[in-house]
């Protein structure tokens, strides 16, 4: 694992009274088990935070036909791949949920219809993460769907909606991957810091979007050329960053971390708002 100093990526100040958004490059679910530098960091950046009421997660892994909130008291931990080291499917991560919550972003979000949801629990995009974030499962998490009939525009519309919950202690996290294209993984190539240089041109492109607030162009990202487009070859991994980004107010500030590739075709990019 690489010595890196993360004092300086994650101070604990922010704005008063309003929760940090962030958006997570969640990789492998091997992250869950493993100690790398991408495992540290979220480990670093948890400490950093002040304990949130609850936690939204928005994970590139589960996508519904219109939009649905998790509602369960206590959502079951969803191993959601194949193909892993048996260790993998025996991780439990025992957080519980918020039906509260749940009800009342169904009540508050008036401009769409959400369903509630009994019977998803939590995926690997996002446990395999928040395990790191919060490791006594001790803050409430609940998930909202992604709705793959809506356009990146609605997405992020939605979004906006969410944001009275950054002033109640909720914190809200976008998991995906800003370049996440598996069928040209470099199985071969499993070091923490190799991507293909149209997947590097491709991250650098929608990281310089982001930090320069270019959200109109972020959002219509079909646009972006062929790098781009062998980037994001679906929505499912990229929306989730849109998520995160709609709940940035004016003057807040982005900090980039785990700004690797890894595999060829995949990056670890992720950002904290606030």
């Amino acid at each position: 694992m690489n010595n890196i100093n993360l004092k300086n990526i994650f101070p604990t100040e922010g704005k008063p009274g309003l929760m940090p958004v962030l958006f997570v490059g969640h990789g492998s679910p091997m992250n869950a088990i493993e100690e790398n530098e991408f495992v540290l960091s979220w480990r670093t950046l948890g400490k950093s935070m002040p304990v949130p009421k609850a936690i939204l997660c928005i994970s590139a892994h589960w996508e519904t036909r219109g939009t649905q909130v998790t509602a369960m008291a206590k959502p079951a931990t969803i191993h959601d791949f194949g193909g892993f080291p048996p260790e993998l499917y025996k991780v439990i991560y025992p957080a519980p949920g918020s039906p509260e919550l749940a009800k009342d972003i169904k009540k508050t979000l008036t401009n769409s219809e959400i369903g509630l949801n009994e019977n998803w629990g939590l995926d690997h995009g996002a446990w395999s993460v928040i395990r790191n974030l919060f490791p006594e499962a001790n803050v409430p998490v609940i998930e909202m769907s992604l709705d793959y009939a809506k356009s990146p525009q609605d997405h992020y519309e939605l979004a906006k909606e969410l944001s009275y919950l950054r002033t109640n202690g909720v914190l809200i996290l976008g998991s995906g991957n800003i370049v996440h294209n598996l069928g040209m993984l470099a199985w071969d190539r499993n070091e923490s810091d190799f991507g293909f240089e149209w997947a590097l041109k491709a991250n650098e492109i929608l990281k310089n979007l982001v930090i320069n607030g270019n959200h109109k162009e972020l959002i219509d990202y079909q646009r972006l050329g062929r790098e781009v487009q062998l980037a994001v070859p679906t929505p499912d991994h990229y929306l989730p960053l849109l998520y995160s980004l709609a709940l940035k107010e004016e003057n807040e500030s982005i900090k980039i971390f785990n700004d690797k590739a890894v595999m060829g075709s995949l990056t670890m990019t992720s950002f904290r708002i606030g």
